[in-house]
């Protein structure tokens, strides 16, 4: 591993990528010391500091692991992971006082599981793309695909959490799309798709569906029909708040005026989960219609920069790792940001880097490691066991990862 170590292209290593990253959590910290207020403000801001640090420990460790060696055991984590997301409904699981059982309590410390199994999901498709990259034009091969990755989002699905699960679709799609899967087999798919969302979309606002739970039921209606709805006020309080929130920072946000001494007459105040899954609520207050866009450049940064590894990468099994990575973050800030401007059903998915949540930190951070391990792997020699192949190349190196399908 040393030796392996000492081989790496460290001119490579994306501190550019690091940099924006750190930004990105020290303007989490800030968000999630104001969001906490004068009662809870401070401890939420030490746990934030404290996943930034650990977080960074991870980038460390995880960036010079060769992601050769670790998708070695994907089998492993898939099934680990499927377990732990299964483990919530266990006497081991806990609500938080949400309502869903979507964390596992181990003594004082809760974590999420499925924050996990996205990281996992990722590492399990594209070692399965590199087992199959000399037979993605066969439709099998893509059933396949879809199997594995179905199990655990029907397993995210159970808790109950569809934000989650869609990220593992839309990571998923993404990773078929740019894997290299033929367009015989990809269009008509897509021919095949738009009647079944059709349908889906006609379903789910049936009442007593057998697809949303009575809360996601209402979630949708409240958001598809505001002013008619019973009950859509209430249901819709917290978008509505995030909305007076975000416009009241205007241009340059509140902490120009004031530097985030005026807490106590904050407008996210009236948000509820503003630490989480409505922060954006209090980046727009805060910074503004500037700093927002500031923020979302950063984002745009990160998703291009892992695009930029997967096009460089030396094999085709980084390729797909950056890829779905990059998926991850893709949907996440879209999604959360949607959710808090109304654009979207409220449904609760954090901002990475920015949002509360240790699950959500070391998830986001693994990825990052993995980005960074990718963009920094040598060209070895055949005498040293394995030979890294150009991209266009016809000979599939990724086939000696080890999963047999």
């Amino acid at each position: 591993m040393i030796n392996r170590i000492r081989q790496y292209d460290w001119k490579k290593y994306n501190f550019s990528l690091l940099c924006v990253v750190v930004t990105l959590c020290i303007l989490g910290v800030y968000c999630v010391r104001m969001a906490g207020g004068t009662d809870k403000g401070y401890s939420l801001m030490k746990g934030q500091v404290v996943g930034l640090i650990f977080g960074l420990f991870i980038v460390a460790i995880v960036s010079v692991i060769d992601y050769h060696f670790i998708c070695q055991f994907s089998i492993v984590y898939y099934i680990v992971g499927i377990l732990l997301t299964l483990a919530v409904h266990t006497p081991l699981g806990t609500d938080n006082n949400t309502g869903t059982y979507r964390w596992i309590k181990l003594g004082p410390i809760s974590f999420q599981p499925t924050e996990l199994m996205k990281i996992i999901l990722i590492i399990t498709l594209a070692t399965l793309f590199a087992a199959l990259h000399s037979k993605l034009d066969k439709f099998s091969s893509v059933i396949k695909i879809c199997i594995i990755a179905i199990v655990p989002i029907f397993a995210i699905l159970t808790q109950p959490d569809l934000s989650s699960s869609l990220v593992g679709v839309f990571i998923m799609c993404i990773m078929i799309f740019i894997g290299g899967v033929t367009y015989r087999i990809i269009v008509p798919v897509l021919i095949a798709a738009v009647p079944v969302s059709i349908f889906l979309g006609w379903y789910i606002q049936i009442p007593h569906n057998f697809i949303l739970h009575g809360y996601q039921y209402n979630r949708i209606q409240a958001w598809l029909h505001p002013d008619t709805y019973p009950n859509a006020d209430n249901l819709n309080w917290q978008q509505n708040s995030a909305i007076k929130a975000i416009a009241s920072g205007q241009l340059y946000g509140k902490f120009i005026q004031d530097g985030g001494k005026g807490l106590e007459s904050r407008t996210y105040n009236g948000v509820g989960i503003r630490e989480s899954d409505f922060i954006w609520s209090v980046v727009g207050e805060e910074f503004g219609f500037i700093g927002c866009c500031i923020i979302l450049l950063l984002f745009a940064i990160v998703i291009f920069k892992c695009f930029m590894v997967a096009k460089k990468a030396q094999d085709y099994l980084g390729k797909m790792i950056a890829v779905g990575v990059a998926a991850m973050f893709m949907f996440q800030v879209f999604a959360n940001i949607c959710v808090a401007t109304f654009i979207f059903p409220n449904t609760g998915l954090p901002l990475p880097f920015i949002s509360n949540g240790l699950s959500s930190m070391i998830s986001s951070m693994i990825g990052i490691g993995l980005v960074m391990n990718i963009g920094i792997q040598p060209a070895k020699s055949s005498k040293e066991g394995f030979t890294m192949r150009n991209l266009n190349s016809s000979e599939n190196s990724d086939d000696e990862i080890g999963l047999d399908i």
